[in-house]
């Protein structure tokens, strides 16, 4: 894959989706005599993901990458920048005019317990895509459809009748795939899908989402927190902080050859399944600064251990180091430590 110039983050030749300074303000405060403060909740943010492509997306909490997912689909409206799907602008559409794209962009939810209404049966919560965007089906096709919904994600048309309540976290969010599935999308945005269930039941999800997307070439946005379950899964991964992708690369590079101070500390947090392995833990001092008063130039300078005077001067650009891989630091001087290798791609 061949990144571009003007986007830092894109791939060729036509990407599914597209994003090029793309911004997600929040004012907040603010009264009669007041003035509001501004939160960045995503601010100049820049990539592109392939036709068949899962792309993780990750970092601490409150680095925006939920926000980053919902703006993506047009679930908030972007402050700025530009959101291209198949080469079409979303961001200049209409509600009217974005509704025949919908169930092309489907959004698996965190949470399979509130993400399901408890009065609607299985049957009435997967098929309401079908009633939304496909009203002149007949009761025997749409119920046909549920059920082959149903199939693709492991789950027996007998349970079409019952409500979530009857059903384990794992089932509950197999639920929530099939309904994501059953307009047959070709982009899903997939927010921390495994991070409420079990270990056990993860593994299952995680299998479930690599046979759906081989099965139906299937784009995605992967967010997580988890880089073991994201080196599993994804082509290429990009970190957030503080509004901003730090470091963009294919995963194996990534991991492998972490160029962002911020990335090797993550990847030094991730645990390893061997009792008996040995690595320097890298502590971050402080928390995450404020999104509503950012330190100057670069944002994690105020954490980073290798940051010097000229990291408070300009927020740094993208830029390639090597193959598809780009970082946000100024420090080419550096070296950082290559990572235990079972915290990579499997």
């Amino acid at each position: 894959m061949t990144e571009t110039a003007t986007n830092p983050g894109a791939v060729g030749p036509t990407p599914i989706i597209e994003t090029v300074g793309l911004r997600q303000w929040f004012a907040v405060g603010g009264g009669l005599l007041r003035s509001h403060k501004v939160v960045r909740a995503i601010d100049d943010v820049s990539f592109s993901i392939a036709h068949g492509e899962v792309l993780g997306l990750v970092g601490e909490s409150g680095s925006g990458k939920s926000t980053l997912g919902r703006a993506l689909l047009r679930v908030t409206e972007p402050t700025g920048g530009r959101i291209l799907f198949e080469g079409r602008d979303l961001t200049r559409l209409s509600r009217r005019a974005l509704r025949p794209l919908r169930p092309r962009m489907q959004f698996i939810f965190q949470d399979p317990f509130a993400s399901l209404n408890p009065r609607m049966t299985v049957r009435q919560i997967v098929g309401t895509p079908l009633a939304l965007q496909r009203p002149g089906l007949s009761r025997e096709e749409r119920h046909t459809l549920i059920e082959e919904a149903l199939h693709t994600v492991g789950l027996a048309e007998r349970y079409a009748d019952r409500y979530p309540h009857e059903f384990s976290g794992g089932q509950r969010q197999r639920i929530g795939i099939a309904r994501a599935l059953i307009m047959r999308p070709s982009f899903l945005v997939a927010d921390e899908p495994v991070s409420a269930l079990d270990v056990s039941i993860q593994a299952q999800i995680i299998n479930l989402l690599i046979q759906v997307r081989r099965d139906l070439n299937l784009a995605m946005l992967f967010i997580s927190h988890d880089l073991a379950v994201v080196g599993h899964l994804c082509d290429r991964v990009a970190v957030m902080y503080l509004g901003r992708i730090v470091e963009i690369g294919p995963t194996q590079s990534l991991f492998g050859r972490p160029s962002h101070p911020y990335t090797e500390a993550l990847l030094s947090a991730a645990p390893v399944p061997d009792p008996f392995a040995r690595r320097k833990r890298i502590v971050l001092t402080g928390d995450m600064p404020s999104p509503l008063s950012p330190p100057s130039g670069c944002a994690f300078r105020t954490r980073c251990r290798y940051a010097v005077a000229a990291c408070a001067e300009a927020v740094p650009p993208l830029r390639e180091r090597e193959g598809g891989h780009f970082t946000r630091c100024i420090r080419d001087d550096i070296v950082l430590g290559r990572q235990i290798q079972e915290v990579s791609c499997a």
